[in-house]
């Protein structure tokens, strides 16, 4: 738009023109709720995660007002009770009323923090396993961390060390258990939540805890924050914009990780362990940085990731002689190399189970201590049969090549050390028989019968 401005020069007027700039118009709190919740207004239901104070009592505020006049899932809201502190009992009940006033369902869920390093962190686990049991399929949770939250855990991630994936931004939304997580005031700052609670005149409870700074969180917050934003005016919108550009920085290193390990991923002859695996050969091809990238996507849903000085363990792993069989130890498990092939390994695996001790049945599966579970398919002939685990010195006949030692047999096969000692033998009359899952020692050349093995699930799944 041009707007003509008339100024007198020496007695005559004459016209400058102008442009005039469009005033950027705001959106309000609800429009940008709305915006955010657009892709997730089909899901079966909507649950808030109402902690009582005041960024998610505006949140319970907002949404309960669009559900006057929009058409939104049905509403509900969750409240955790940790009972960490004596003045939290009275907090179930002001949620309440809260969601009373405002025709919202409320659920209370008491929940047992474990003790631990790291309070904060115990109370968030506790917490995240509840909304993962309240969650049905296609269900979105949605909690109020807001703007000025961002700006916050990248510094706080930051001075921990983090590298991209951490300074990442919190994502508008994520899984969780079988429906969503979804954050709908990331776009907005405290400060708005503080003017709309005012404007609307909410009512709403005050943790004490929030107010230690000897939580680290609470100290960048009261102390950090407000002087950088004294220099820095636009210190936490930079912040959190900072994070979003790390978050796509974040996205093009999984990219990156993902084509490199593709060829890694190929499927060998062991599928039947049914364990995390890869092929090292393809991981040696690329450099340092892009080997420790590719490993990072591929553990991160396994264990929590190490810091910078302990991956001196998976330099130590790959570059061990060809016969060793070295171990990186990792928060959940372990990292192993056999025969040029990386397994991770946890749960069960990383204890030796006892000698089996069980009465043979055949045709059905019969379970093994700390070792999954093995079967007899077929029928077994006359003879004291037992199962037994591998001691050393084992001896097994073979149709036309007579008695071979069971080690040799192994190594032929390349069945990785960590196995040998858990693969379940079948003896009868103190000879060895059979030796499960391995083709043409599972059980006699005529198939009259087989021994089957199903080995222990290993414990794959972190929480998100």
């Amino acid at each position: 738009m041009i707007s003509p401005i008339l100024r007198p020069v020496g007695g005559l007027k004459r016209i400058v023109v102008r442009p005039i700039q469009p005033e950027s118009v705001p959106m309000s709190l609800e429009s940008r709720v709305l915006t955010a919740l657009a892709p997730w207004r089909d899901a079966p239901a909507w649950h808030i995660a109402l902690s009582g104070g005041l960024d998610s009592t505006v949140l319970l505020h907002l949404l309960a007002g669009l559900a006057q006049r929009e058409a939104l899932p049905p509403l509900s809201a969750i409240h955790i009770h940790h009972g960490l502190q004596a003045l939290a009992d009275s907090w179930p009940a002001a949620c309440r009323r809260m969601c009373d006033e405002l025709a919202v369902p409320l659920q209370v869920d008491y929940v047992q923090v474990q003790p631990g390093a790291s309070l904060e962190r115990a109370a968030r686990q506790a917490r995240y396993a509840a909304f993962r049991e309240r969650l049905a399929p296609g269900e979105v949770l949605l909690t109020a961390q807001h703007r000025d939250d961002q700006a916050e855990t990248l510094l706080f991630r930051l001075l921990r060390g983090a590298g991209v994936q951490g300074l990442a931004a919190m994502p508008l939304s994520r899984p969780l258990a079988a429906g969503h997580l979804l954050r709908p005031l990331l776009s907005c700052s405290r400060a708005e939540l503080q003017a709309y609670a005012d404007e609307h005149r909410l009512r709403w409870v005050e943790d004490p805890s929030n107010a230690d700074n000897r939580f680290s969180r609470n100290y960048l917050r009261h102390q950090v924050l407000p002087i950088l934003t004294r220099r820095w005016p636009q210190a936490i919108a930079s912040l959190a914009r900072a994070a979003e550009h790390l978050g796509e920085a974040g996205q093009l290193l999984d990219e990156l990780a993902q084509q490199d390990l593709q060829t890694a991923q190929a499927p060998d002859e062991f599928a039947w362990l049914d364990l995390p695996n890869l092929s090292l050969a393809p991981l040696r091809a690329l450099s340092d940085a892009r080997q420790r990238n590719a490993l990072r996507y591929w553990l991160r849903r396994l264990t929590p990731m190490p810091d910078s000085e302990h991956w001196a363990g998976w330099q130590a792993l790959r570059d061990a002689a060809g016969d060793a069989t070295p171990i990186w130890r990792l928060a959940t498990g372990e990292l192993r190399r056999a025969d040029q092939r990386l397994w991770w390994l946890s749960g069960d695996w990383l204890r030796m189970p006892p000698a089996p001790e069980i009465r043979l049945a055949v045709g059905r599966w019969l379970p093994l201590a700390g070792n999954g579970s093995v079967r007899i398919e077929g029928r077994l002939p006359a003879g004291d049969w037992r199962l037994a685990y591998r001691q050393g010195g084992e001896l097994m006949n073979l149709p036309g090549r007579g008695h071979r030692d069971l080690k040799r047999l192994l190594n032929e096969r390349q069945v990785p050390a960590f196995v040998r000692p858990r693969l379940p033998l079948l003896l009868c009359n103190g000879e060895l028989r059979a030796v499960a899952n391995l083709t043409d020692l599972h059980g006699p050349s005529d198939g009259q019968w087989r021994l089957d093995w199903q080995p222990p699930m290993d414990d794959q799944g972190l929480s998100c």
